[in-house]
């Protein structure tokens, strides 16, 4: 299915994107370090994912925000597809790149040969790599799809989709929630269209229901959202999630032609602003990766580690 003008396709390509009509597979820098028997990212220290086996995926490379941090090519706004591939055809094809994109590892000598045999069996989908999944309308039966192959999976949206969020069922679901106001989110978010933030308030109050486990994910950019840690509070209390992650910037991609490195906060003021707002919500402190700058605050709600198969 062709889908993309050649240019911007081959765009993507030299960037490592692998195209499955409107999805898209990347292997990220975890996986690599992984596969050559390094370290693991930080959803393998808080949840036990292993990163070489793991598919970085989005159903649409479509967005509905222009976000001013994000390392994506959000500065070529990408339109929904006229035609939407079905569940199953789309995770063939993600699963068919990303068989294709490990292949390229069999012949490495600094690999290691069992987490390379292991990377041939993904036991996790990461529906987080760019766009915003809730785009696709068919999310909740592709996410049904991973669970029927014997795989995990997490969703990120960044909230603008509420009715989506309340049929999904993914194993983890993430909101992204980077603005403690309106003000702040639309200089931050740049959202295509008006009314959005009351978009992620509903969320926020649906993902207090929600049966699965919740985390709200806060990436902080300094100069821009993390003086009032106090100002998060009473939105993280509409959702009182199983975790929430408190992540610094990276200056990486395309964000570097929007933000300077001074814009990248240290693993310290990242730890002092979690354990701040773990004190105004009652949460604690359990976990950091000082190498990713990310501190994971819990309720102690929920287990933190998911078997994988």
């Amino acid at each position: 299915m062709e889908y993309l003008p050649e240019q911007m396709a081959a765009g993507l390509a030299s960037q490592g994107y692998h195209l499955a009509g409107h999805a898209a597979v990347k292997p990220c820098l975890w996986l690599k370090r992984s596969l050559r028997g390094g370290d693991q990212c930080y959803k393998h220290h808080f949840y036990g994912i292993a990163s070489h086996r793991c598919v970085q995926m989005t159903p649409t490379l479509h967005c509905n925000h222009l976000c001013h941090h994000c390392w994506r090519p959000v500065d070529q706004p990408i339109a929904p597809p006229r035609e939407w591939m079905e569940p199953g055809e789309l995770l063939d094809g993600i699963l068919k790149e990303q068989k294709r994109l490990l292949s390229g590892y069999g012949g490495s000598e600094v690999v290691d040969r069992v987490r390379l045999e292991e990377a041939a069996r993904p036991a996790h989908v990461a529906l987080s790599l760019m766009g915003e999944p809730t785009m696709y309308p068919h999310l909740d039966e592709l996410v049904e799809e991973v669970r029927r192959r014997g795989m995990t999976a997490f969703l990120v949206t960044n909230g603008t989709r509420p009715e989506v969020l309340e049929r999904v069922r993914p194993t983890q679901l993430y909101l992204s929630l980077n603005a403690s106001d309106q003000g702040l989110y639309e200089q931050m978010a740049k959202p295509a269209s008006p009314g959005l933030w009351d978009r992620i308030l509903e969320s926020l109050a649906v993902l207090k229901d929600h049966p699965g486990r919740t985390v709200v994910r806060m990436t902080l950019v300094r100069g821009l959202n993390m003086d009032d840690p106090a100002g998060y509070a009473p939105l993280l209390e509409e959702a009182r999630p199983d975790f929430v992650e408190v992540k610094a910037y990276m200056h990486l991609g395309r964000s570097r032609n929007r933000l300077s490195r001074d814009s990248m906060p240290e693993h310290q003021e990242v730890l002092e602003f979690a354990s701040r707002l773990a004190d105004l919500m009652g949460y604690v402190l359990e976990d950091q990766v000082p190498l990713s700058r990310v501190a994971l605050l819990t309720g102690g709600t929920a287990d933190r580690i998911i078997a994988e198969s």
